[in-house]
């Protein structure tokens, strides 16, 4: 790859610009160390004439959230036949919805915690309290509420009191239009991410996630000292086991390839239950992958400029 560039695709338009920013910076320091000649480029009106004017050998997408993970950016790629990271735009429309990927870990039978999903016009036909105590008396006390599509932790609230839940519900909502509400499992919350070798989908040493303030919020997430992380993880061989084959059964069921990060909680008895899995992680100095490829004795940089190499072979040996 020596002789060849690449191009980071970071920043964008979503409300996690400023971390795709740090991640996207990070990474092109890091592929630079070994050797690869990069670019930073924003995800703006002038990207498409960037591409075609000044194709790139491979891009690396370190856009969070909205375009850079719902299948859109990939789709470009797809039309323009440019080779990328990670996974194609089929896939990503699966996984970076949080429904759909629960519902097709619960059908192979892994463990997620139950779960409604109700959009916000629901809430306005049929009167927001009647359905705010529907939702209490079938998933019970406390229970998490997300946005159904987006990362980061934005709009996300653990509620423990039924009071809580119109404020909850109303910032849940200035993020998406869907809420996801799921019973809340209390346990040991991991991250666990999964790269592609040769050998097939490989999970790297997963992070144990310790907030400061009980929740990992998007403070939590990205201001330092606010979070312990352990990692490896502080379980037991065989809940190490677990979280380590449920990050690689998402990768595989929800068709995803190169890179993913699977968000999961340990019980005390040891099940691991899936929360959601991340098609673009990030890479930021708080973030869970990096933390992973050091624990796992590689660099950031041999990592990505490895799964590079795979990107440009795989378009390569694409005879579309």
């Amino acid at each position: 790859m020596s002789d060849q560039w690449v191009a980071v695709l970071s920043g964008g338009l979503s409300h996690e610009r400023d971390v795709s920013l740090r991640s996207g910076r990070r990474l092109s320091t890091a592929l630079r160390s070994v050797g690869l000649t990069v670019e930073e480029w924003d995800a703006d009106s002038s990207l498409l004439t960037r591409l075609r004017e000044h194709r790139p050998d491979a891009v690396v997408v370190a856009l969070h959230g909205g375009e850079g993970e719902n299948g859109s950016i990939q789709t470009i790629f797809e039309m323009l036949r440019i080779p990328f990271v990670g996974a194609d735009s089929h896939a990503c429309r699966r996984a970076w919805d949080k429904p759909t990927a629960k519902a097709e870990l619960a059908r192979a039978g892994l463990a997620t915690p139950d779960w409604v999903v109700l959009p916000h016009s629901t809430f306005r036909e049929l009167g927001a309290a009647p359905v705010l105590d529907a939702m209490v008396d079938r998933l019970g006390l406390p229970l998490m509420l997300k946005p159904d599509q987006g990362g980061s932790a934005l709009g996300a609230h653990v509620v423990h009191d039924a009071s809580e839940l119109p404020a909850a519900m109303v910032g849940c909502l200035a993020y998406s239009e869907t809420v996801l509400a799921e019973r809340f499992v209390a346990g040991t919350e991991v991250a666990v991410t999964v790269i592609d070798t040769d050998g097939g989908p490989t999970a790297l040493p997963a992070v144990e996630i310790v907030p400061e303030r009980g929740v990992y919020d998007y403070t939590a997430r990205y201001t330092a000292g606010l979070t312990d992380f352990h990692t490896p993880a502080r379980l037991d061989e065989r809940a190490t086991a677990a979280v380590a084959d449920l990050a690689v059964a998402a990768h595989k069921l929800l068709g995803l390839r190169d890179v993913s990060r699977t968000d999961a909680v340990v019980t005390p008895d040891g099940t691991a239950h899936f929360l959601e899995v991340n098609l673009s992680p990030g890479l930021t100095e708080t973030s869970l992958l990096p933390m992973a490829i050091e624990a796992s004795g590689q660099s950031l940089g041999e990592i990505y400029a490895a799964l590079i190499d795979r990107a440009v072979a795989r378009q390569a040996g694409d005879p579309q």
